[in-house]
Protein backbone atom coordinates (compact mmCIF):
# COMPACT_ATOMS: atom_id res chain seq x y z
CA UNK A 1 0.00 0.00 0.00
CA UNK A 2 2.70 2.87 -0.93
CA UNK A 3 1.79 6.16 -1.28
CA UNK A 4 1.39 6.09 -5.23
CA UNK A 5 -1.16 3.19 -5.34
CA UNK A 6 -3.46 5.09 -2.73
CA UNK A 7 -3.21 8.02 -4.53
CA UNK A 8 -4.37 6.93 -7.68
CA UNK A 9 -6.87 3.67 -6.61
CA UNK A 10 -10.48 3.81 -7.45
CA UNK A 11 -13.50 3.28 -5.03
CA UNK A 12 -14.34 0.18 -3.93
CA UNK A 13 -17.68 -1.30 -3.81
CA UNK A 14 -19.73 0.68 -1.02
CA UNK A 15 -22.44 -2.49 -0.53
CA UNK A 16 -18.98 -4.56 0.57
CA UNK A 17 -17.23 -2.23 2.55
CA UNK A 18 -20.56 -1.44 4.60
CA UNK A 19 -20.74 -5.43 4.96
CA UNK A 20 -17.37 -5.51 6.82
CA UNK A 21 -18.09 -2.32 8.84
CA UNK A 22 -21.52 -4.03 9.77
CA UNK A 23 -19.70 -6.63 11.69
CA UNK A 24 -18.14 -4.09 13.84
CA UNK A 25 -21.13 -2.08 14.10
CA UNK A 26 -23.34 -4.65 15.13
CA UNK A 27 -21.37 -5.10 18.47
CA UNK A 28 -23.42 -2.02 19.85
CA UNK A 29 -26.73 -2.71 18.37
CA UNK A 30 -28.61 -1.89 21.55
CA UNK A 31 -27.21 1.58 21.73
CA UNK A 32 -27.87 2.01 17.96
CA UNK A 33 -31.71 1.16 18.73
CA UNK A 34 -31.61 3.33 21.38
CA UNK A 35 -30.36 6.12 19.66
CA UNK A 36 -32.26 5.66 16.58
CA UNK A 37 -35.82 5.87 18.92
CA UNK A 38 -34.48 8.88 20.46
CA UNK A 39 -33.47 10.66 17.11
CA UNK A 40 -36.98 9.78 15.85
CA UNK A 41 -38.44 11.07 18.92
CA UNK A 42 -36.22 14.46 18.91
CA UNK A 43 -37.61 15.02 15.13
CA UNK A 44 -41.09 13.96 15.88
CA UNK A 45 -41.21 16.90 18.60
CA UNK A 46 -39.83 18.95 15.63
CA UNK A 47 -42.60 18.37 13.14
CA UNK A 48 -45.04 18.43 16.33
CA UNK A 49 -44.20 22.01 17.31
CA UNK A 50 -44.54 23.50 13.36
CA UNK A 51 -48.02 21.58 13.46
CA UNK A 52 -48.99 22.91 16.56
CA UNK A 53 -48.89 26.65 15.32
CA UNK A 54 -51.83 26.23 13.43
CA UNK A 55 -54.08 25.71 16.11
CA UNK A 56 -51.53 28.42 18.16
CA UNK A 57 -52.89 31.12 15.48
CA UNK A 58 -56.22 29.71 15.24
CA UNK A 59 -57.33 29.22 18.35
CA UNK A 60 -55.22 31.26 20.46
CA UNK A 61 -54.36 34.08 18.19
CA UNK A 62 -57.52 34.65 16.47
CA UNK A 63 -60.08 33.22 18.44
CA UNK A 64 -58.78 33.92 21.87
CA UNK A 65 -59.45 30.45 23.27
CA UNK A 66 -58.31 31.18 27.29
CA UNK A 67 -58.23 27.95 28.17
CA UNK A 68 -56.28 26.79 24.92
CA UNK A 69 -53.76 30.04 25.80
CA UNK A 70 -53.30 29.11 29.03
CA UNK A 71 -52.04 25.73 28.50
CA UNK A 72 -49.78 25.91 25.32
CA UNK A 73 -46.83 27.30 27.59
CA UNK A 74 -46.81 24.55 29.72
CA UNK A 75 -47.27 22.37 26.62
CA UNK A 76 -44.77 23.60 25.01
CA UNK A 77 -42.17 23.68 28.01
CA UNK A 78 -43.12 19.82 28.49
CA UNK A 79 -42.43 18.69 25.03
CA UNK A 80 -39.29 20.85 24.21
CA UNK A 81 -38.08 19.46 27.89
CA UNK A 82 -38.32 15.59 26.48
CA UNK A 83 -36.94 17.10 23.41
CA UNK A 84 -33.66 17.73 24.97
CA UNK A 85 -33.58 14.46 26.86
CA UNK A 86 -34.04 12.80 23.56
CA UNK A 87 -31.40 14.78 22.21
CA UNK A 88 -28.98 14.19 24.80
CA UNK A 89 -29.79 10.49 24.17
CA UNK A 90 -29.23 10.02 20.81
CA UNK A 91 -26.08 11.84 21.14
CA UNK A 92 -24.16 10.01 23.98
CA UNK A 93 -25.53 6.69 22.32
CA UNK A 94 -24.26 7.68 18.89
CA UNK A 95 -20.92 8.97 20.22
CA UNK A 96 -20.62 5.86 22.54
CA UNK A 97 -21.42 3.15 19.62
CA UNK A 98 -18.80 5.26 16.87
CA UNK A 99 -16.26 5.75 19.59
CA UNK A 100 -16.07 1.95 20.14
CA UNK A 101 -16.36 1.29 16.41
CA UNK A 102 -13.11 3.20 15.83
CA UNK A 103 -11.55 1.50 19.37
CA UNK A 104 -11.90 -1.83 17.94
CA UNK A 105 -10.93 -1.16 14.37
CA UNK A 106 -7.16 0.50 15.91
CA UNK A 107 -7.13 -2.16 18.11
CA UNK A 108 -7.92 -4.94 15.25
CA UNK A 109 -5.64 -2.91 12.49
CA UNK A 110 -2.62 -2.75 15.10
CA UNK A 111 -2.48 -6.67 15.87
CA UNK A 112 -2.54 -6.69 12.15
CA UNK A 113 0.19 -4.47 11.66
CA UNK A 114 2.29 -7.21 14.54
CA UNK A 115 1.38 -9.75 11.64
CA UNK A 116 2.94 -8.21 8.50
CA UNK A 117 6.12 -9.13 6.54
CA UNK A 118 9.25 -7.61 6.45
CA UNK A 119 8.45 -6.96 2.33
CA UNK A 120 5.45 -4.52 3.33
CA UNK A 121 7.28 -2.45 5.44
CA UNK A 122 10.12 -2.19 2.93
CA UNK A 123 7.27 -0.66 0.44
CA UNK A 124 5.18 1.18 2.49
CA UNK A 125 6.24 4.18 4.18
CA UNK A 126 5.36 4.46 8.17
CA UNK A 127 3.89 8.25 7.63
CA UNK A 128 1.32 6.36 5.03
CA UNK A 129 0.65 3.90 7.77
CA UNK A 130 -0.18 6.36 10.37
CA UNK A 131 -2.23 8.54 8.23
CA UNK A 132 -4.78 4.83 8.22
CA UNK A 133 -4.07 4.29 12.03
CA UNK A 134 -5.37 7.56 12.84
CA UNK A 135 -6.84 9.47 10.35
CA UNK A 136 -8.58 6.83 8.60
CA UNK A 137 -10.06 4.79 11.14
CA UNK A 138 -11.30 8.17 12.51
CA UNK A 139 -13.28 8.85 9.78
CA UNK A 140 -14.82 5.98 9.51
CA UNK A 141 -17.29 6.80 12.18
CA UNK A 142 -18.51 9.12 9.52
CA UNK A 143 -19.69 5.97 7.70
CA UNK A 144 -21.38 4.02 10.77
CA UNK A 145 -23.19 5.30 13.59
CA UNK A 146 -22.97 8.97 12.89
CA UNK A 147 -24.55 8.59 9.74
CA UNK A 148 -26.89 6.66 10.65
CA UNK A 149 -28.27 8.76 13.76
CA UNK A 150 -27.81 11.80 11.37
CA UNK A 151 -29.99 10.55 8.42
CA UNK A 152 -32.39 9.11 10.98
CA UNK A 153 -33.23 12.48 12.52
CA UNK A 154 -33.32 14.48 9.10
CA UNK A 155 -35.37 11.27 7.49
CA UNK A 156 -38.09 11.19 10.26
CA UNK A 157 -38.09 15.31 10.25
CA UNK A 158 -38.91 15.39 6.77
CA UNK A 159 -41.20 12.38 7.11
CA UNK A 160 -42.96 14.78 9.90
CA UNK A 161 -43.23 17.51 7.93
CA UNK A 162 -44.81 16.30 4.93
CA UNK A 163 -47.49 14.76 7.10
CA UNK A 164 -47.85 17.89 8.29
CA UNK A 165 -48.14 19.56 4.84
CA UNK A 166 -50.51 16.19 3.85
CA UNK A 167 -52.81 16.99 6.91
CA UNK A 168 -53.05 20.93 6.07
CA UNK A 169 -53.02 21.00 2.34
CA UNK A 170 -51.84 17.59 0.07
CA UNK A 171 -52.53 19.24 -3.29
CA UNK A 172 -49.39 22.14 -2.42
CA UNK A 173 -47.78 18.91 -0.82
CA UNK A 174 -47.16 17.32 -4.38
CA UNK A 175 -45.17 19.84 -5.24
CA UNK A 176 -42.43 18.65 -3.32
CA UNK A 177 -43.08 15.09 -5.08
CA UNK A 178 -42.45 16.86 -8.46
CA UNK A 179 -38.91 18.16 -7.53
CA UNK A 180 -37.62 14.80 -5.69
CA UNK A 181 -36.08 13.71 -9.04
CA UNK A 182 -34.15 16.23 -9.35
CA UNK A 183 -32.54 16.70 -5.95
CA UNK A 184 -31.97 12.75 -5.69
CA UNK A 185 -29.76 13.49 -8.84
CA UNK A 186 -27.55 16.22 -7.46
CA UNK A 187 -26.79 13.97 -4.69
CA UNK A 188 -25.41 11.22 -6.30
CA UNK A 189 -23.42 12.87 -8.69
CA UNK A 190 -21.88 15.13 -5.90
CA UNK A 191 -21.48 11.73 -3.61
CA UNK A 192 -19.35 9.99 -6.14
CA UNK A 193 -17.52 13.06 -6.56
CA UNK A 194 -16.70 13.78 -2.79
CA UNK A 195 -16.20 9.67 -2.53
CA UNK A 196 -13.24 10.14 -4.94
CA UNK A 197 -11.70 13.65 -3.65
CA UNK A 198 -11.49 11.59 -0.42
CA UNK A 199 -9.62 8.69 -0.91
CA UNK A 200 -7.28 11.21 -2.94
CA UNK A 201 -7.25 13.60 0.10
CA UNK A 202 -6.36 10.98 2.80
CA UNK A 203 -3.44 9.98 0.36
CA UNK A 204 -2.23 13.55 0.60
CA UNK A 205 -2.42 13.67 4.73
CA UNK A 206 -0.10 10.29 4.06
CA UNK A 207 2.24 12.24 2.29
CA UNK A 208 2.72 15.13 5.03
CA UNK A 209 2.55 12.74 7.67
CA UNK A 210 5.95 10.94 6.12
CA UNK A 211 7.39 14.55 5.22
CA UNK A 212 6.67 15.61 8.97
CA UNK A 213 8.04 12.46 10.53
CA UNK A 214 11.18 12.23 8.10
CA UNK A 215 11.98 15.88 9.05
CA UNK A 216 11.78 15.00 12.67
CA UNK A 217 13.65 11.76 12.75
CA UNK A 218 16.15 13.53 10.88
CA UNK A 219 16.67 16.75 12.18
CA UNK A 220 20.02 16.39 12.93
CA UNK A 221 21.51 15.79 9.38
CA UNK A 222 18.32 18.13 7.91
CA UNK A 223 20.37 21.03 10.16
CA UNK A 224 23.97 19.45 9.42
CA UNK A 225 23.51 20.03 5.70
CA UNK A 226 21.24 22.69 5.37
CA UNK A 227 18.59 21.29 4.04
CA UNK A 228 15.54 23.24 6.39
CA UNK A 229 14.47 25.11 3.29
CA UNK A 230 14.45 22.02 1.13
CA UNK A 231 12.24 20.87 3.81
CA UNK A 232 10.19 23.34 4.10
CA UNK A 233 9.28 23.06 1.01
CA UNK A 234 8.67 19.60 0.54
CA UNK A 235 6.18 19.76 3.20
CA UNK A 236 4.27 23.32 1.76
CA UNK A 237 4.14 21.38 -1.22
CA UNK A 238 2.60 18.67 0.43
CA UNK A 239 -0.10 21.07 2.43
CA UNK A 240 -0.83 22.74 -0.54
CA UNK A 241 -2.04 19.35 -2.75
CA UNK A 242 -4.01 18.68 0.74
CA UNK A 243 -5.52 22.19 0.76
CA UNK A 244 -6.35 21.90 -2.76
CA UNK A 245 -7.93 18.43 -2.22
CA UNK A 246 -10.39 19.93 0.59
CA UNK A 247 -11.26 22.56 -0.93
CA UNK A 248 -12.24 20.74 -4.21
CA UNK A 249 -14.58 18.66 -1.35
CA UNK A 250 -15.84 21.26 0.23
CA UNK A 251 -16.96 23.19 -3.62
CA UNK A 252 -18.71 20.19 -4.29
CA UNK A 253 -20.17 20.11 -1.06
CA UNK A 254 -21.83 23.05 -1.17
CA UNK A 255 -22.26 23.72 -4.63
CA UNK A 256 -24.82 20.41 -4.20
CA UNK A 257 -26.42 22.04 -0.67
CA UNK A 258 -26.80 25.10 -2.48
CA UNK A 259 -28.74 23.40 -5.33
CA UNK A 260 -30.76 21.17 -2.77
CA UNK A 261 -32.22 23.95 -1.13
CA UNK A 262 -32.93 25.87 -4.07
CA UNK A 263 -34.86 23.60 -5.38
CA UNK A 264 -36.43 23.44 -2.34
CA UNK A 265 -37.20 27.60 -2.29
CA UNK A 266 -38.81 27.28 -5.55
CA UNK A 267 -41.47 24.83 -4.42
CA UNK A 268 -41.76 27.55 -1.69
CA UNK A 269 -41.79 30.16 -3.32
CA UNK A 270 -44.57 28.11 -5.95
CA UNK A 271 -46.67 27.93 -2.86
CA UNK A 272 -46.51 31.26 -1.59
CA UNK A 273 -47.93 32.59 -4.84
CA UNK A 274 -50.68 29.66 -4.88
CA UNK A 275 -51.51 30.64 -1.50
CA UNK A 276 -51.87 34.46 -2.48
CA UNK A 277 -54.63 33.68 -4.95
CA UNK A 278 -58.09 33.56 -4.18
CA UNK A 279 -58.39 30.13 -4.52
CA UNK A 280 -56.09 29.48 -1.36
CA UNK A 281 -58.40 30.90 0.99
CA UNK A 282 -60.88 28.03 1.12
CA UNK A 283 -58.33 26.01 1.17
CA UNK A 284 -56.06 27.25 3.90
CA UNK A 285 -56.84 29.01 6.64
CA UNK A 286 -54.27 31.92 8.36
CA UNK A 287 -52.43 29.23 11.03
CA UNK A 288 -52.70 26.61 7.99
CA UNK A 289 -50.79 28.64 5.90
CA UNK A 290 -48.72 29.81 8.57
CA UNK A 291 -47.81 25.91 9.54
CA UNK A 292 -47.49 24.92 5.83
CA UNK A 293 -44.75 27.73 5.31
CA UNK A 294 -43.36 27.17 8.57
CA UNK A 295 -42.98 23.17 7.46
CA UNK A 296 -41.43 24.43 4.17
CA UNK A 297 -39.32 26.20 5.82
CA UNK A 298 -38.50 23.47 8.53
CA UNK A 299 -37.75 21.06 5.33
CA UNK A 300 -34.88 22.97 4.16
CA UNK A 301 -32.75 22.29 7.41
CA UNK A 302 -33.30 18.55 7.02
CA UNK A 303 -32.57 18.58 2.76
CA UNK A 304 -29.58 20.38 3.61
CA UNK A 305 -28.33 17.76 6.39
CA UNK A 306 -29.08 14.88 4.07
CA UNK A 307 -26.87 16.28 1.26
CA UNK A 308 -24.07 16.39 4.14
CA UNK A 309 -24.49 12.50 5.27
CA UNK A 310 -23.84 11.88 2.02
CA UNK A 311 -21.36 13.97 2.01
CA UNK A 312 -20.00 12.24 5.01
CA UNK A 313 -20.96 8.70 3.85
CA UNK A 314 -18.25 8.67 1.18
CA UNK A 315 -15.61 10.20 2.98
CA UNK A 316 -16.27 7.71 5.54
CA UNK A 317 -16.34 4.55 3.35
CA UNK A 318 -12.88 5.92 1.33
CA UNK A 319 -11.34 6.02 4.87
CA UNK A 320 -12.80 2.67 6.01
CA UNK A 321 -11.45 1.28 2.38
CA UNK A 322 -8.25 2.40 3.40
CA UNK A 323 -8.47 0.49 6.57
CA UNK A 324 -10.23 -2.85 5.12
CA UNK A 325 -7.05 -2.16 2.22
CA UNK A 326 -4.43 -2.36 4.82
CA UNK A 327 -6.37 -5.81 7.36
CA UNK A 328 -6.31 -7.61 4.11
CA UNK A 329 -2.49 -7.52 3.33
CA UNK A 330 -1.41 -10.77 3.72
CA UNK A 331 0.59 -11.61 7.33
CA UNK A 332 3.06 -13.53 7.36
CA UNK A 333 2.63 -17.34 6.68
CA UNK A 334 3.14 -19.43 9.59
CA UNK A 335 2.72 -23.02 8.52
CA UNK A 336 5.02 -24.52 10.63
CA UNK A 337 3.52 -27.47 12.94
CA UNK A 338 6.69 -28.23 15.37
CA UNK A 339 7.34 -26.38 18.71
CA UNK A 340 10.48 -25.96 20.04
CA UNK A 341 11.75 -25.26 23.58
CA UNK A 342 15.30 -24.22 22.82
CA UNK A 343 17.43 -26.09 19.54
CA UNK A 344 20.66 -27.09 19.90
CA UNK A 345 21.86 -24.31 17.35
CA UNK A 346 23.03 -26.33 14.33
CA UNK A 347 22.33 -24.26 11.13
CA UNK A 348 22.85 -25.53 7.52
CA UNK A 349 22.53 -23.04 4.25
CA UNK A 350 21.97 -25.27 1.44
CA UNK A 351 22.25 -23.83 -1.78
CA UNK A 352 19.68 -20.52 -0.94
CA UNK A 353 18.51 -17.99 -3.08
CA UNK A 354 16.87 -14.96 -2.31
CA UNK A 355 15.83 -11.84 -4.51
CA UNK A 356 13.56 -8.66 -3.39
CA UNK A 357 10.93 -7.30 -5.78
CA UNK A 358 13.20 -6.37 -8.71
CA UNK A 359 14.03 -10.05 -9.41
CA UNK A 360 17.73 -9.50 -9.16
CA UNK A 361 19.10 -11.89 -6.42
CA UNK A 362 21.00 -10.92 -3.50
CA UNK A 363 21.93 -14.18 -2.48
CA UNK A 364 23.16 -16.52 -4.80
CA UNK A 365 23.86 -20.06 -4.37
CA UNK A 366 24.52 -20.04 -0.27
CA UNK A 367 25.82 -23.26 1.32
CA UNK A 368 27.19 -23.53 4.81
CA UNK A 369 27.17 -25.62 7.87
CA UNK A 370 27.50 -23.93 11.52
CA UNK A 371 27.91 -26.39 14.52
CA UNK A 372 26.25 -25.79 18.10
CA UNK A 373 27.98 -23.59 20.28
CA UNK A 374 30.51 -22.34 16.54
CA UNK A 375 31.27 -18.52 16.31
CA UNK A 376 30.80 -17.88 12.61
CA UNK A 377 31.85 -14.30 11.25
CA UNK A 378 30.52 -13.07 8.18
CA UNK A 379 32.69 -10.50 6.47
CA UNK A 380 32.66 -8.57 3.53
CA UNK A 381 32.14 -5.41 1.92
CA UNK A 382 28.55 -3.48 2.34
CA UNK A 383 25.86 -4.27 0.02
CA UNK A 384 27.20 -8.04 -0.23
CA UNK A 385 23.82 -9.98 1.76
CA UNK A 386 25.37 -10.42 5.07
CA UNK A 387 22.42 -9.02 6.96
CA UNK A 388 20.11 -10.08 4.53
CA UNK A 389 20.88 -14.00 4.93
CA UNK A 390 20.78 -13.75 8.82
CA UNK A 391 17.10 -11.98 8.40
CA UNK A 392 16.53 -15.81 6.63
CA UNK A 393 17.12 -17.72 9.50
CA UNK A 394 13.60 -16.01 11.42
CA UNK A 395 12.22 -16.13 8.70
CA UNK A 396 11.80 -12.39 8.23
CA UNK A 397 11.41 -13.09 4.53
CA UNK A 398 10.14 -16.50 2.92
CA UNK A 399 10.68 -15.88 -0.15
CA UNK A 400 13.94 -17.89 -0.99
CA UNK A 401 14.54 -20.95 -2.44
CA UNK A 402 16.64 -23.74 -1.11
CA UNK A 403 16.56 -25.13 2.65
CA UNK A 404 17.68 -24.00 5.50
CA UNK A 405 17.58 -26.24 8.89
CA UNK A 406 18.05 -25.85 12.08
CA UNK A 407 19.02 -28.87 14.20
CA UNK A 408 18.52 -30.95 10.76
CA UNK A 409 14.57 -29.54 10.34
CA UNK A 410 13.69 -27.00 7.69
CA UNK A 411 13.25 -23.17 9.66
CA UNK A 412 9.62 -23.56 7.95
CA UNK A 413 8.38 -26.64 9.95
CA UNK A 414 8.71 -25.21 12.73
CA UNK A 415 5.94 -22.62 14.46
CA UNK A 416 6.50 -19.05 13.92
CA UNK A 417 6.98 -18.23 17.48
CA UNK A 418 9.07 -21.24 18.67
CA UNK A 419 11.64 -20.19 15.79
CA UNK A 420 12.19 -16.48 17.09
CA UNK A 421 12.70 -17.35 20.45
CA UNK A 422 15.35 -19.38 19.76
CA UNK A 423 17.28 -16.05 18.62
CA UNK A 424 18.60 -12.59 20.41
CA UNK A 425 19.48 -9.42 17.98
CA UNK A 426 22.48 -6.68 18.77
CA UNK A 427 22.00 -4.56 15.65
CA UNK A 428 24.47 -1.92 14.68
CA UNK A 429 20.85 -0.07 14.60
CA UNK A 430 19.51 0.08 17.85
CA UNK A 431 16.04 0.09 18.56
CA UNK A 432 14.87 1.60 21.88
CA UNK A 433 11.52 1.95 22.94
CA UNK A 434 10.54 5.87 24.80
CA UNK A 435 10.21 3.51 28.53
CA UNK A 436 12.28 3.24 31.20
CA UNK A 437 15.61 1.89 31.27
CA UNK A 438 14.33 -1.46 33.15
CA UNK A 439 11.31 -1.74 30.39
CA UNK A 440 13.74 -1.34 27.63
CA UNK A 441 16.37 -4.27 29.33
CA UNK A 442 13.01 -6.64 30.08
CA UNK A 443 11.53 -5.71 26.72
CA UNK A 444 9.98 -9.47 25.78
CA UNK A 445 9.90 -10.98 28.97
CA UNK A 446 8.27 -8.10 30.94
CA UNK A 447 6.61 -9.50 33.74
CA UNK A 448 8.34 -12.83 33.71
CA UNK A 449 11.90 -11.42 34.98
CA UNK A 450 13.19 -11.35 38.25
CA UNK A 451 14.38 -7.82 38.60
CA UNK A 452 17.84 -9.55 40.19
CA UNK A 453 18.28 -11.11 36.03
CA UNK A 454 17.74 -7.37 34.85
CA UNK A 455 20.71 -6.16 37.03
CA UNK A 456 22.40 -8.71 36.33
CA UNK A 457 22.70 -8.11 32.44
CA UNK A 458 22.83 -4.84 32.89
CA UNK A 459 26.34 -5.67 34.86
CA UNK A 460 27.16 -8.06 32.05
CA UNK A 461 26.88 -5.49 29.45
CA UNK A 462 28.82 -2.67 31.45
CA UNK A 463 25.73 -0.61 31.10
CA UNK A 464 25.51 -0.36 34.84
CA UNK A 465 28.06 1.94 35.39
CA UNK A 466 26.12 5.02 33.32
CA UNK A 467 22.64 3.64 34.32
CA UNK A 468 23.54 4.39 37.98
CA UNK A 469 24.70 7.86 37.09
CA UNK A 470 20.95 8.49 35.20
CA UNK A 471 18.72 10.51 37.49
CA UNK A 472 16.61 7.68 38.62
CA UNK A 473 18.82 4.93 37.47
CA UNK A 474 16.42 1.90 36.20
CA UNK A 475 13.21 3.91 36.29
CA UNK A 476 14.99 6.84 34.22
CA UNK A 477 13.12 7.09 30.59
CA UNK A 478 15.81 7.16 27.34
CA UNK A 479 13.12 9.24 25.10
CA UNK A 480 12.29 7.80 21.90
CA UNK A 481 14.64 5.69 20.30
CA UNK A 482 16.80 5.92 23.54
CA UNK A 483 17.78 9.60 22.38
CA UNK A 484 18.90 10.96 25.87
CA UNK A 485 21.68 8.60 25.69
CA UNK A 486 24.52 8.21 23.78
CA UNK A 487 25.08 5.89 20.81
CA UNK A 488 27.77 3.69 23.00
CA UNK A 489 25.21 3.67 26.05
CA UNK A 490 21.87 2.79 23.58
CA UNK A 491 24.67 -0.54 22.01
CA UNK A 492 24.71 -1.52 25.82
CA UNK A 493 21.19 -1.40 26.53
CA UNK A 494 20.55 -3.82 23.43
CA UNK A 495 23.42 -6.00 24.50
CA UNK A 496 21.79 -6.21 27.90
CA UNK A 497 18.07 -7.53 26.49
CA UNK A 498 20.05 -10.14 24.25
CA UNK A 499 22.18 -11.04 27.30
CA UNK A 500 18.61 -11.21 29.17
CA UNK A 501 16.94 -13.25 26.15
CA UNK A 502 19.03 -16.14 27.31
CA UNK A 503 18.31 -17.35 23.40
CA UNK A 504 20.42 -19.96 21.93
CA UNK A 505 21.44 -18.57 18.83
CA UNK A 506 23.13 -14.71 19.01
CA UNK A 507 23.14 -12.68 16.06
CA UNK A 508 25.45 -10.13 16.44
CA UNK A 509 25.49 -7.52 13.52
CA UNK A 510 28.07 -4.64 14.01
CA UNK A 511 27.22 -4.95 18.18
CA UNK A 512 30.49 -3.19 19.10
CA UNK A 513 30.53 -0.89 16.58
CA UNK A 514 29.22 2.43 18.29
CA UNK A 515 31.43 1.90 21.36
CA UNK A 516 34.49 3.31 22.63
CA UNK A 517 37.33 1.49 22.92
CA UNK A 518 37.45 0.56 26.80
CA UNK A 519 34.05 -0.07 26.64
CA UNK A 520 34.18 -2.63 23.48
CA UNK A 521 37.04 -4.41 25.72
CA UNK A 522 34.73 -4.90 28.81
CA UNK A 523 31.34 -6.24 26.40
CA UNK A 524 33.89 -8.40 24.19
CA UNK A 525 34.90 -10.21 27.79
CA UNK A 526 30.80 -10.02 28.80
CA UNK A 527 30.19 -11.49 24.76
CA UNK A 528 33.27 -14.31 25.00
CA UNK A 529 31.44 -16.10 28.15
CA UNK A 530 28.61 -15.72 26.73
CA UNK A 531 28.99 -17.44 23.60
CA UNK A 532 30.83 -20.43 25.21
CA UNK A 533 26.89 -22.16 25.02
CA UNK A 534 25.43 -20.72 22.34
CA UNK A 535 25.59 -20.37 18.38
CA UNK A 536 26.82 -17.05 17.30
CA UNK A 537 27.10 -15.13 13.79
CA UNK A 538 28.68 -12.36 14.00
CA UNK A 539 28.22 -9.44 10.84
CA UNK A 540 31.68 -7.77 11.03
CA UNK A 541 33.09 -5.14 9.13
CA UNK A 542 36.38 -4.40 11.40
CA UNK A 543 38.16 -7.74 10.91
CA UNK A 544 39.97 -7.45 14.14
CA UNK A 545 36.74 -8.33 15.88
CA UNK A 546 36.72 -11.88 14.57
CA UNK A 547 39.91 -13.34 14.52
CA UNK A 548 39.35 -16.09 16.48
CA UNK A 549 36.18 -17.13 15.03
CA UNK A 550 35.50 -21.11 14.36
CA UNK A 551 34.92 -20.11 10.67
CA UNK A 552 34.82 -16.54 8.78
CA UNK A 553 32.06 -16.55 5.85
CA UNK A 554 33.78 -13.86 3.20
CA UNK A 555 30.29 -12.39 0.96
CA UNK A 556 30.87 -11.23 -2.16
CA UNK A 557 28.21 -9.62 -4.45
CA UNK A 558 25.86 -12.14 -3.00
CA UNK A 559 27.69 -15.04 -2.98
CA UNK A 560 30.21 -16.89 -0.68
CA UNK A 561 33.78 -16.36 -1.62
CA UNK A 562 36.04 -17.85 1.02
CA UNK A 563 35.33 -19.91 3.87
CA UNK A 564 37.72 -20.83 7.17
CA UNK A 565 39.34 -19.95 9.67
CA UNK A 566 41.66 -16.30 10.21
CA UNK A 567 44.80 -17.96 9.48
CA UNK A 568 43.86 -20.17 6.52
CA UNK A 569 42.15 -17.25 4.67
CA UNK A 570 45.22 -15.05 4.95
CA UNK A 571 47.14 -17.63 3.62
CA UNK A 572 44.63 -18.22 0.86
CA UNK A 573 45.70 -14.35 0.07
CA UNK A 574 42.18 -14.48 -1.10
CA UNK A 575 39.51 -11.62 -0.60
CA UNK A 576 39.81 -11.78 3.16
CA UNK A 577 43.62 -11.72 3.07
CA UNK A 578 42.63 -8.15 0.69
CA UNK A 579 40.38 -6.53 3.38
CA UNK A 580 42.37 -7.73 5.99
CA UNK A 581 45.74 -5.47 4.62
CA UNK A 582 43.34 -2.41 3.56
CA UNK A 583 42.01 -2.49 6.81
CA UNK A 584 46.04 -3.00 8.34
CA UNK A 585 47.10 0.04 6.62
CA UNK A 586 44.16 2.43 7.47
CA UNK A 587 44.92 1.93 11.04
CA UNK A 588 47.61 4.20 11.29
CA UNK A 589 46.03 7.38 9.42
CA UNK A 590 43.14 6.32 12.08
CA UNK A 591 45.39 6.80 14.91
CA UNK A 592 46.67 9.89 13.61
CA UNK A 593 43.27 11.62 13.28
CA UNK A 594 42.44 10.45 16.41
CA UNK A 595 45.64 12.14 18.24
CA UNK A 596 44.31 15.15 16.65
Amino acid sequence: MTMSKTANKQPANAFYIYSRLFVYVRRYWRLLIIACIASMLYSGVDAWFVYFLKPLLNKGLIAKNRDFLKVAPFLVMAIFMFRGVASFVSNYSIASASRSVIMCLRQDLFAHLQRLPARFYDHTSSGQILSVLLYGVDQVANASADVLTSAIQAIFLVLGLIIVMFSISWKLTLLYFVLLPMVTIIMRVASLRIRRLSLSTQASIGDISHCAEENIEAYKVVRAFEGQIHEADKFNKATRINRQREMKMVATRSISVSAVQFIVAGALALTLYIATLDVAGAVLTAGGFVSMIAAMLGLLKPMKDLAFVQNKLYRGLAGAQNVFELIDEKPEEDRGQLNLHRARGKIQFSQVNFAYDDNRNILQDISFTVEPGEVVALVGRSGSGKSTLVSLLPRFYNEFTGSIQLDDVSINDYRLTDLRRQFAFVSQHVSLFHDTVYNNIAYGRFNQVRQEEVYAAAQASHALEFIEQLPQGFDSLIGENGVLLSGGQRQRLAIARALLKDAPILILDEATSSLDTESERYIQVALDELIKTRTTLVIAHRLSTVEHANKIIVMDEGRIAEIGNHQELIANNGHYAKLYRMQFKEAPLLGVVNEN
